[in-house]
């Protein structure tokens, strides 16, 4: 039968009878086969889909990353992404425990830029883009509850997915068929953390669902720092004979409120690294700062299977989302908000061939999206009383791309993958606030984007591979921002572009031991980087940077019931031309970013739902500033976790978890702000915390 569900794949790794191996986070995905394991070519074929054009892994000229529900969910909060994507090379998160900015996401240096939010990485969620067209993403609405799986894509990517692709963050939800039954989890933690979450998901006939209910509240670290979240995440399937089928997708993200304590300068942090930031240089006293978000995403995808020769594609969404936010300050535009619509869609036509004597497969399509945001500004007195309006403007973003990629398979070991895309990025602004003059403005951005790559596989899961791409990334509407105090487009700032080569090394053997390395080097042109004025962010070009580095993923099951992982990162960010006002700082590290990363873990699986984990997370030091005058000293963290679970009768199973964070309680930034005001660079991170939880399984 030739139907088969996309996105899907297949986990390499065995589980013996009372034993479940854990999954690895490296690009092998999963466990390796241990010694008493069937040999790896007896192995099921991995296949990632977040390339677009779906491959097995070891004809992927690409280094891609995925993990598996066991490593997201085993005795993890689900809360924020980093729990997930630890082992993950080249990938680094910052901000776990401001829900107000959000996290923020690195890869290989892109998405460095921003204090706060998602930019230069595209985010989507069952192939849903959360990424706007403008180029940013929040990642407050996803559930890893309900998270089958994660692709990474750990490079510029700017062919299969346009602006905004320095790298790919691909979430999959269960959709029933994987894990059908009820699940009930209850937690709570350190301060002041409690969480519940209720899912259920089934089949019947050709029918499949799954649904996902979280509540979340945390008091938070620091002062002024707690959250309430309610998350919904829905899916329904309806095959439509063996080869058809339609999926909708639906979810909700209610947040009342999430509360924001700011950055601290060196002096605050030593006096009380609890404390918020005050409000002395705008006012005798603070302005409590945070956000309320109101979210919903509909989904709508059609698959067909014999469409013709080939395979064809279609997705439609709809994303509403209502913001408010209140900053620290009191002043003319201290209170920002918008209401957002977001819609857009994509059609795909995918085909094998035979190109003379030589099988061909490729992809063909079209993205369409549109954003607008009603976007305005209020001043907020010392007291929280709303003077009105300084700001109101309607924010839109249009954005067209169309691709094509093929892969010709050369020989049986070798495939030479190509492909191009062109893309179309309209802005428009109506100024609606008259009384200051009219700021209304509009720019286009047109750019191609092309990758080749070339993957040998010398033995059957063993691959080396070259590749080259280029991507490019707009500023966001809010990196437009005039720092010359007038609305509109800032005139002096323009798209950044990138080149990336990469070479990569990927494997497993029978004896459990599996590996991935990936080389690369990128040169960017235009950097966008972030810097402050009376405490807002503002961007500018920063010339020319490199961003080098070496990632390697090792994995190693050497007993049934035991697994080692290890992630190491060696990277060098700098900038080569970026000269301003300030000064010159031509071969500065970029800010914001370690050079070096390493991540061990290890995990024993007892017989039936026993587990323990310990992690060793090792962040290298960091700048704070264009000027490499603050630097953040390098840390050491270690994290435990584990837990048992027992049998109730038939199906129903009872289990128990407790997790460590930072263990050795040593002090460390959850954030660096970048180029920060007033020296305010530092968002101190907890110290040790404990979560447990419990939850039963029906």
């Amino acid at each position: 039968m030739k139907f088969r569900y996309l996105p899907t794949a297949l986990c390499l790794g065995a589980v013996l009878p009372g034993v479940a191996l854990a999954q690895s986070g490296s690009a092998q995905s999963g466990s390796a086969p241990s010694a008493a394991s069937p040999s790896a070519a007896a192995q099921p074929v991995i296949e990632v889909t977040a390339p677009r054009l779906s491959r097995e892994l070891y004809a992927t000229p690409a280094a891609v990353s995925v993990v598996e529900r066991e490593e997201i969910q085993q005795g993890q909060q689900r809360v924020r992404l980093d729990e997930s994507l630890i082992t993950v090379p080249g990938l680094f998160l910052q901000n776990r425990d401001n829900f107000a900015q959000g996290e923020r996401v690195s890869i290989r240096g892109f998405g460095a830029r921003t204090p706060w939010g998602v930019r230069g990485i595209t985010v989507l969620v069952d192939g849903i883009p959360y990424t706007l067209p403008d180029g940013q993403a929040q990642l407050d609405a996803i559930d890893l509850d309900s998270a089958e799986r994660i692709e990474v894509i750990r490079g510029p990517s700017a062919v299969q997915y346009g602006n905004a692709a320095g790298g790919v963050i691909s979430v999959t939800t269960a959709d029933g068929s994987d894990d059908p039954g009820s699940h009930i989890r209850i937690e709570g933690g350190s301060d002041g953390y409690q969480k519940t979450s209720v899912s259920n998901g089934g089949v019947n006939g050709p029918w499949s669902h799954h649904i996902s209910v979280s509540a979340l509240n945390v008091d938070g670290y620091r002062d002024h720092s707690s959250t309430e979240k309610y998350l919904l995440n829905a899916k329904l399937r309806r095959e439509l004979g063996s080869d058809r089928a339609l999926t909708a997708i639906v979810n909700l993200l209610d947040s009342p409120y999430a509360e924001d304590p700011g950055g601290l300068t060196a002096a605050a942090v030593d006096a009380d690294r609890k404390s918020t930031v005050d409000s002395n240089f705008y006012s005798p006293t603070r302005i409590d700062a945070g956000q309320e978000v109101d979210q919903q995403v509909l989904g709508l995808q059609y698959e067909d299977l014999s469409a013709g020769p080939g395979e064809f594609y279609l997705k439609g969404f709809y994303l509403k989302r209502d913001y408010q936010q209140q900053l620290a300050y009191a002043g003319d535009d201290n209170f920002v908000a918008y209401d957002r619509d977001y819609y857009g869609g994509s059609a795909e036509y995918h085909q094998s061939l035979r190109l003379g004597e030589l099988p061909l497969r490729y992809m063909a399509g079209v993205d369409v999206g549109r954003q607008v945001d009603d976007r305005y500004r209020e001043a907020v007195n010392i007291d929280g009383d709303h003077q009105g309006r300084t700001a109101d403007e309607t924010q839109k973003a249009t954005s067209l791309g169309a691709f094509l990629q093929g892969d010709l398979d050369l020989t049986e070991r070798w495939t030479l993958s190509l492909g191009t895309r062109y893309d179309r990025v309209d802005f428009d602004i109506d100024d609606n606030y008259l009384s200051d003059g009219d700021d209304s403005g509009d720019r286009t951005f047109e750019q191609w984007s092309g990758s080749a790559g070339l993957s040998f596989r010398y033995l059957p899961t063993h691959q080396v591979y070259l590749s080259t791409g280029t991507s490019f990334e707009t500023p966001t509407f809010a990196e437009f921002a005039n720092p010359a105090g007038v609305g509109g487009f800032n005139p002096g700032i323009e798209p950044q572009k990138a080149w990336n080569r990469e070479i990569g090394l990927r494997g497993n053997f029978d004896n459990g031991l599996d590996y991935d390395v990936a080389l690369f080097s990128t040169r960017v042109r235009d950097s966008l980087v972030s810097y402050q004025i009376d405490g807002r962010d503002y961007y500018r070009n920063a010339g020319k940077s490199q961003q080098d580095g070496i990632e390697a993923a090792l994995g190693w099951q050497f007993q049934p019931s035991w697994r080692l992982d290890s992630a190491l990162t060696l990277a060098k960010y700098e900038f080569d031309d970026f000269e301003d006002a300030d000064g010159n700082y031509d071969g500065n590290r970029i800010p914001g970013l370690p050079e070096k990363t390493w991540v061990n873990r290890l995990t024993w699986q007892g017989l039936g739902q026993r587990f323990a984990t310990v992690e060793t997370q090792y962040i290298g030091s960091m700048m704070a500033d264009d000027a490499n005058e603050v630097k953040i000293d390098d840390v050491w963290l270690v994290n435990l976790r584990g837990g048992d679970g027992w049998r109730l009768g038939g199906d129903t199973w009872l289990k128990g978890y407790v997790g460590i964070r930072n263990l050795f309680d040593r002090e460390h930034y959850a954030n660096v702000i970048i180029n920060a005001t007033n020296a305010r660079y530092f968002d101190p991170a907890p110290g040790r915390t404990v979560y447990a939880g419990i939850g039963i399984d029906f």
